[in-house]
């Protein structure tokens, strides 16, 4: 009919169909997955109990304990700047065969990305428990673990870094004759120098989270008197710790946002 108007939609009805399809799916996934996991909620109602037992139990902290605390709290922290640093030396060249504007070849690249998936798809835990049974419990294996988990982050931003600059600049600098080694060093890594800083800072303020753990599998820091700890059921001593790991972990957030700031 003429100068009739069509009512606006954001959807055909093709994509409204789909969209709700996508929807019915998830749900059923949920569902499944719910049912196959046997989740049961029948504990849910003592909780609130449980928790307020624990905490009586962990009430008044142990505060008379925190002078034992100090030298594994200064090993967790080297654990994160040794790992991290050991971590940003390795996956500097990974991240530059990763990156598909640098690599040298295809093979290359492949290398690169296998580093990287291996890196980031085994949990830190995992790789402390594999360098405890190689080196033996204490500070170097959780070092380690620590900086192998983290060449596979570091090297997966760093490679897209690398992919995003201007390789205009590059070529300005291969031109004047410069070498290889020339051409990383005024070409690209003032490029990406923001971000490798507060990458590393990032990666470092991770570390130290993860570092406070370690110790639970025998890789040194704060972790192994927090697992002593809960397993003698000395709850106070438990709290005491808790609050020792959340200073530490307050203070790493503050310098690596504040470190994050003057590299921007």
């Amino acid at each position: 009919m003429a100068g009739a108007t069509r009512d606006w939609s954001r959807f055909d009805a093709r994509e409204r169909l789909f969209r709700i399809g996508s929807v019915v799916i998830a749900a059923a996934v949920v569902i499944a997955s719910w049912q196959w996991l046997d989740m049961s909620l029948r504990y849910v109602t003592t909780a609130p109990t449980q928790v307020g037992d624990l905490i009586g139990r962990m009430y008044p902290p142990d505060w008379a304990y925190l002078p034992n605390a100090v030298g594994p709290l200064a090993e967790t922290i080297q654990i994160a700047v040794v790992g991290t640093i050991a971590a940003v030396a390795m996956a500097a060249p990974v991240a530059y065969i990763a990156a598909e504007n640098t690599t040298p070849n295809r093979a290359t690249y492949a290398l690169g990305k296998v580093i990287v998936t291996v890196s980031r798809s085994v949990h830190t835990i995992v790789w402390a428990l594999l360098f405890v049974v190689m080196f033996g419990p204490g500070a170097l294996a959780g070092t380690v673990a620590t900086a192998v988990r983290s060449i596979g982050f570091l090297a997966k931003l760093l490679g897209e870094e690398i992919e995003e600059i201007d390789f205009g600049q590059v070529e300005g600098v291969r031109a004047t004759g410069a070498s290889p080694a020339q051409l990383l060093v005024y070409g690209i890594v003032p490029q990406i120098k923001p971000a490798l800083v507060g990458l590393s800072v990032y990666r470092w303020d991770i570390n130290v989270r993860a570092a406070t753990i370690l110790g639970f599998v025998g890789a040194g820091g704060i972790g192994v008197q927090l697992f002593e700890a809960i397993d003698s059921f000395a709850w106070r001593t438990v709290s005491a710790l808790l609050v020792a790991i959340l200073g530490v972990v307050l203070v790493s957030e503050g310098v690596s946002a504040y470190a994050r700031r003057k590299v921007r």
